[in-house]
C-alpha cells in the first residue's frame, strides 16, 4: 500500500467538496482518475500531496513515500540550461564515478598492504558496489533518452528560462519520469505533446518501476496506462476496475443496479404499506398488518439514485449550403516570422468533407487554420462559405465583460432569452453567465469559445484543439454534435479518440509538406505503417550471391535448397504476421474497438503474441541469411 483514504471528508466555508471518500492505491498501480470539471480532481490530488488537510477521515502515506507531482501548466524557472538540470537528478550518482576516479588515481600513489591503501581500497569496493547498483555510469544515456523522447533532442543547451510554458511543463514531466519515484501523480499530462511524444510517453509509462495517478481527458491515453479507474462525480469517488472503455460499460451497469434496487426497494414499501392500510383495522388482519409495520419500519428509506448532469447540447447549424468546393488552397506556402513552416500547400475540401490537420507542435498546423480564416494568398473559399472559427487561446474576451455579454454582444441578432438558451446548451448555466470572464476555468472558457462559434452559424467549421479543458462528458458531446454536423470541418486536435470518431480524411504536416491521406484516422495510421514498414524492423532482403562454377553434390544442392525453402518460409511468415501487427494497431485507434474491453484486450494479447513471434523469426532470419 502507497497511499490508503478512509472515509475523508472536505469543504471550503461550509461548501463540500468531497465526501466520505475512500479507496487505496497499491505499488506498481496505474489509476487513472475522472470526473467534470469542477469536481474536485486537483483539491483531491492536494490532499494527498499534504497540501491540504481533510477536515475529517484520514490520508495515510507508505513511510518514506517519493511522490512527483506534474501539475497542470506546471514547469518551472531555472537558469540552468536543459541537459545541466536533468543532470542534477543523478547528483548521488554522478558524485560516486567522480569519487571513484579521484580515490582510484590516490590509490595507486599508495603501497600495496599499508594502512591507507587498505582503507582506499576499501572505499572504492564500496564506491563500486553503489555503482553498479545505481546504473551510474548509464546516467547520460537515461538522460539522452528521456529527453529525445520527450522531443528536447534539439534543446539539450537550450536555458530553460528561454522555453515557452508547454516546453517547461514538458521538461518537468521529462524530470520527474527521470527521478523516478514510488507514486508518479500526473495531472493532465498530455495537454502539450504532440503524437509522437504521446506515443513515446505511453510505451515509457508501460515499463514505469513506480505506481501512477493520472489525472486525463484522453481517452485513448486513459485506455493504454490505466488499470483502475477511479470516478469522482457528486462529492464521492467509485473504482472502476479496468481501463477507460471498460469503466464506460461498468458505469453505466452499476447506474443501471442503483437505479434497480432503488424501484425494487421503492415497490416494496408501497406495497406494504398499502397492506398495512388495508388491514390494520381489521380484527381478522391486524396481527398480520403489524408485522409488516414492523417490517416497513426495519426498512430503510428508498433514496433516488444520484443522477448525473446532463452534458452540453452543442448544435452547429448554418442557414444556407455552401458550394461543393468549400475550400480550395493553391502553392501557398505558410509563413510565422518570416519562418516558412508549410512549403506549397495543396489542399482541396470538398463540401461535408471532415478533414483533421495533424502534425508535431510547431509544424504549422494552427497557423495554416488562421490562414484560412483569414483568407491568405493563395487560399480560396467557395460560393456561400461562411466560416465559424474556434480558436480558444486567441478568443479575446474583455476581461470586465459578463459571460451573456460577450455572447450578446458579438451576436446582436440574438434576443436575451435566446441567447441565455444557448450558453445553457453548451453548459452554462445561471451561475455561469452573470461571471466576469476574468472568473472563468479553462473549461467554462471552452464552452464560451464554443457558444460563440455555434451562434456564427457557419456551413466551414474552423476548430484548433476544440477539445482542450473539456471534460470527458463535454469532450463526447462535442464528438457526437460534430459527428452529425452537416457543414464542413477542418479541425487540429491531439485527441486520437477524436480524431478517430470525428475525421473522414487527414493532413499531416510534416518535414514543411502537407499531405493528404483519405479515410479517416485509422486509415492513417495504416497507410503511415505500411509506409515506414522497412524502418519498423522487417529483415533486409539478401544480397544475389554469384552463382558458383565448382561442382555441387547432390547432398549439397539438396541442403541448398533447404536453406532457400527456409528462408522463403521465414520471409512468409514476417510479412503476414507484420500485416497482422499493422491491422491490430490500426484497430486499436478505432473507439468503435476500443469501446468493447474485451474485444480490445484480446487485440492487445494478440498484438504481445505476435511481437515474441516476430522476435523469434528476426533472430532466426539473421541467422540462415
Amino acid at each position: 500500500m502507497l497511499v490508503s483514504l478512509n472515509k475523508v471528508n472536505f469543504g471550503y466555508g461550509g461548501n463540500t467538496i468531497l465526501k466520505d471518500v475512500s479507496f487505496i492505491i497499491s505499488e506498481g498501480e496505474r489509476v487513472g482518475l475522472v470526473g467534470a470539471n469542477g469536481e474536485g480532481k486537483t483539491t483531491l490530488i492536494n490532499l494527498i500531496v499534504n497540501r491540504l488537510i481533510p477536515d475529517s477521515g484520514e490520508i495515510t502515506l507508505k513511510r518514506g513515500l517519493r511522490i512527483g507531482y506534474l501539475e497542470q501548466n506546471g514547469g518551472y524557472s531555472c537558469g540552468n540550461t536543459v541537459f545541466e538540470e536533468m543532470r542534477q537528478v543523478f547528483s548521488e550518482e554522478l558524485s560516486a564515478v567522480s569519487k571513484l576516479e579521484l580515490l582510484s588515481a590516490r590509490l595507486t600513489s599508495e603501497k600495496e598492504g599499508c594502512a591507507e591503501y587498505n582503507r582506499l581500497s576499501a572505499a572504492i569496493d564500496s564506491l563500486q558496489k553503489f555503482i553498479a547498483a545505481r546504473d551510474c555510469y548509464d546516467v547520460e544515456v537515461k538522460i539522452r533518452t528521456v529527453l529525445n523522447g520527450m522531443g528536447f533532442s534539439e534543446m539539450y543547451g537550450r536555458v530553460i528560462d528561454s522555453l515557452s510554458g508547454g516546453e517547461k511543463t514538458r521538461l518537468k514531466l521529462a524530470r520527474l519520469l527521470l527521478e523516478s519515484p514510488d507514486l508518479l501523480i500526473l495531472d493532465e499530462p498530455t495537454n502539450h505533446l504532440d503524437m509522437p511524444t504521446l506515443y513515446w510517453l505511453e510505451d515509457y509509462l508501460q515499463s514505469f518501476g513506480g505506481a501512477i495517478l493520472v489525472v486525463s481527458h484522453d481517452r485513448y491515453f486513459l485506455d493504454r496506462v490505466a488499470g483502475r479507474v477511479l470516478d469522482l462525480e457528486n462529492k464521492c469517488v467509485v473504482s472502476y476496475a479496468g481501463n477507460y472503455s471498460k469503466y464506460k460499460v461498468l458505469k453505466k451497469e452499476y447506474y443501471a443496479r442503483l437505479e434497480k434496487e432503488y424501484e425494487a426497494l421503492k415497490e416494496e414499501r408501497e406495497k406494504l404499506s398499502k397492506y398495512v392500510e388495508k388491514n390494520i383495522v381489521r380484527a381478522t388482519t391486524a396481527k398480520s398488518a403489524q408485522s409488516r409495520v414492523k417490517k416497513l419500519e426495519k426498512l430503510p428509506l428508498p433514496e433516488k439514485p444520484y443522477t448525473p448532469p446532463a452534458p452540453p447540447r452543442f448544435r452547429f447549424l448554418f442557414d444556407v449550403a455552401s458550394a461543393k468546393e468549400a475550400l480550395e488552397i493553391l502553392g501557398a506556402d505558410i509563413v510565422r516570422g518570416g519562418k516558412v513552416l508549410v512549403r506549397n500547400c495543396n489542399l482541396k475540401v470538398m463540401r461535408g468533407d471532415k478533414l483533421a490537420v495533424i502534425g508535431e507542435n510547431g509544424a504549422g498546423k494552427s497557423s495554416l487554420l488562421k490562414d484560412i480564416v483569414s483568407g491568405g494568398e493563395g487560399i480560396r473559399t467557395g460560393r456561400n462559405v461562411k466560416i465559424a472559427y474556434y480558436d480558444q487561446e486567441g478568443l479575446i474576451l474583455n476581461p470586465e465583460a459578463t459571460v451573456l455579454d460577450e455572447l450578446w454582444g458579438r451576436h446582436t441578432g440574438l434576443s436575451q432569452t435566446e441567447a441565455r438558451a444557448e450558453l445553457a446548451r453548451c453548459g452554462l448555466y445561471e451561475e455561469d453567465i452573470c461571471k466576469k470572464t476574468r472568473e472563468l476555468s479553462g473549461g467554462e472558457r471552452a464552452k464560451l469559445a464554443l457558444c460563440i462559434a455555434v451562434a456564427e452559424r457557419g456551413n466551414l467549421l474552423i476548430l484548433d484543439e476544440p477539445t482542450n479543458h473539456l471534460d470527458l462528458p463535454a469532450l463526447e458531446s462535442l464528438e457526437s454534435a460534430l459527428k452529425s454536423y452537416e457543414g464542413t470541418l477542418v479541425f487540429v486536435s491531439h485527441d486520437r479518440y477524436f480524431l478517430s470518431a470525428v475525421a473522414d480524411r487527414t493532413a499531416e504536416i510534416a518535414d514543411g509538406q502537407l499531405t493528404v491521406f483519405d479515410g479517416g484516422y485509422a486509415e492513417f495510421n495504416r497507410q503511415k505503417a505500411l509506409e515506414n514498414r522497412p524502418e519498423k524492423g522487417a529483415p533486409p532482403r539478401r544480397a544475389e550471391k554469384p552463382s558458383a562454377e565448382s561442382y555441387r553434390s547432390p547432398k549439397q544442392r539438396a541442403e541448398e535448397e533447404r536453406h532457400k525453402a527456409e528462408i522463403k518460409n521465414l520471409e512468409r511468415e514476417i510479412s503476414a504476421l507484420e500485416s497482422r501487427e499493422q491491422e491490430i494497431n490500426a484497430m486499436l485507434c478505432d473507439p468503435a474497438v476500443t469501446a468493447d474491453y474485451r474485444a480490445s484486450g484480446a487485440l492487445a494479447e494478440e498484438l504481445n503474441g505476435i511481437k515474441l513471434q516476430l522476435d523469434a523469426l528476426y533472430k532466426r532470419y539473421g541467422e540462415v541469411l
